[in-house]
């Protein structure tokens, strides 16, 4: 079972270390938490049947401050049940652990201890914020679409700047889908309803079922639903709105789909652009990569770069330009400049397992910032945290912050200044 062994295999301890050695140096501008979520399970009873997904969270994290690294530490999420795994954030100045399928969110203190379950985005239905809430940058309001099994509707909700729910609106579906993320833009929220969802509480590709686009205004209303064909879609970049169409760039894959076996895909980079009355769908990029992140101050408005993994999840070759020759990258980081229409790609070694990597943005400009992201270093068996600036893509990491342990692939995380 993969998901069990190499880059994917859980830790068992939980550690805390302190002033981390560095090989290069810190940006001194760069203060704050990186915290990264994703499943740690333990004690499996049958490996064969195991859902990567499923199992405990565990939340990394360094702090960064005046140049220094001072501290690390892995905690589990402890909340009843599965707790946890796919997301943390910060709102309200409060942190957070986030998951789906109506699993509530746990709050954590700065030291990642479990504070508890919490309400965050709690509506009256029982919902509560989803895995892939979004921040509105001019607003600071968090926006959630959330799901939950056994509902044939999905919710809308808007949480204010002081944690409070300000609006909730529901959108009917015929059947629970497996909604992971969405798209936002200043008037809009962008859902799919697509083949993979659950029959009863059994999460499976169901051929039969259309996959469709859906538009809603944010301030709630009616949905405009188009036809696509059928698809599997991973996660958002980045939407925004164009006159009267809306253009989402996503990442998306040929169904169908295994829950159990993430990593058989092929994602790719598309870019759908909706307009009143069709869905036009253009490839951005053709290679495999997935787990796209962008400087968020960018988020729901036009923007220029975005950022992506050939991750080691699914461990299919990625070449610069052109076939995979036999030297391809198997993990790397893509600079997309979506107005040129070029790519710049970071490599690293074929052990070197990487995941999604967060803009920590640290000026005006929109590449002005770096690249936060773990990365397994082989010849240590532990992992480091790589320091890429935005601006020199290309060049060698500005810092290598190295861990005493091996962070397993996983799933999200955020960039958490000090405010």
């Amino acid at each position: 079972m993969k998901y069990l062994e190499g880059p994917f295999a859980p830790v068992t301890e939980e550690v805390t270390a302190f002033d981390l050695p560095v090989t290069g140096r810190i940006p001194a501008e760069l203060n704050g938490r990186y915290l990264r979520n994703g499943p740690n399970p333990l004690g499996v009873e049958d490996p064969v049947v195991h859902v990567w997904g499923m199992g405990q969270g565990m939340v990394h994290g360094i702090r960064l401050r005046d140049g220094r690294a001072e501290w690390y530490r892995n905690r589990f999420v402890r909340t009843p049940g599965f707790a946890p795994m796919v997301h943390v954030i910060e709102h309200a100045r409060r942190t957070f652990a986030l998951a789906e399928a109506g699993l509530p969110p746990a709050e954590l203190d700065e030291e990642l201890n479990t504070v508890g379950v919490c309400a965050l985005g709690g509506t009256a239905e029982g919902f509560t914020a989803g895995a892939h809430s979004k921040h509105d940058p001019l607003t600071g309001e968090l926006h959630s679409l959330a799901y939950m099994v056994g509902q044939t509707f999905v919710q809308h909700i808007v949480t204010g700047v002081e944690g409070n729910v300000v609006r909730a609106t529901g959108i009917p579906l015929t059947r629970t889908p497996f909604l992971h993320d969405f798209a936002l833009t200043e008037n809009h929220v962008v859902l799919w309803d697509t083949p993979l969802g659950f029959d009863g509480f059994d999460c499976r590709w169901l051929p039969g079922h259309p996959t469709r686009v859906g538009v809603m205004p944010r301030t709630g209303g009616d949905v405009r639903w188009l036809d696509v064909e059928p698809v599997h879609v991973s996660h958002t970049l980045n939407a925004y709105d164009d006159g009267d169409s809306v253009v989402v760039d996503l990442v998306t894959a040929e169904g169908p789909f295994d829950p159990a076996d993430p990593g058989a895909i092929r994602p790719v980079l598309d870019r759908w652009t909706i307009t009143p009355d069709k869905v036009h769908q253009q490839r951005m990029d053709d290679r495999p990569q997935d787990f796209p992140r962008l400087n968020e101050t960018r988020a729901t408005r036009p923007y220029r770069y975005g950022y992506s993994a050939a991750a080691a999840l699914y461990g299919v070759p990625f070449a610069p330009e052109g076939p995979p020759p036999d030297d391809a990258f198997t993990n790397a980081l893509v600079k997309h400049d979506l107005e040129r229409g070029t790519t710049e790609v970071h490599g690293f070694g074929d052990d070197e397992a990487v995941g999604e990597a967060v803009f920590a943005p640290t000026g005006q400009g929109e590449d002005e910032g770096y690249l936060l992201t773990y990365v397994h270093n082989p010849r240590r068996n532990a992992s480091d945290l790589v320091i890429l600036p935005a601006q020199d893509f290309t060049g060698e990491p500005v810092a290598r912050v190295h861990l005493p342990v091996r962070v397993p692939l996983g799933l999200h995380g955020n960039w958490l200044p000090d405010r």
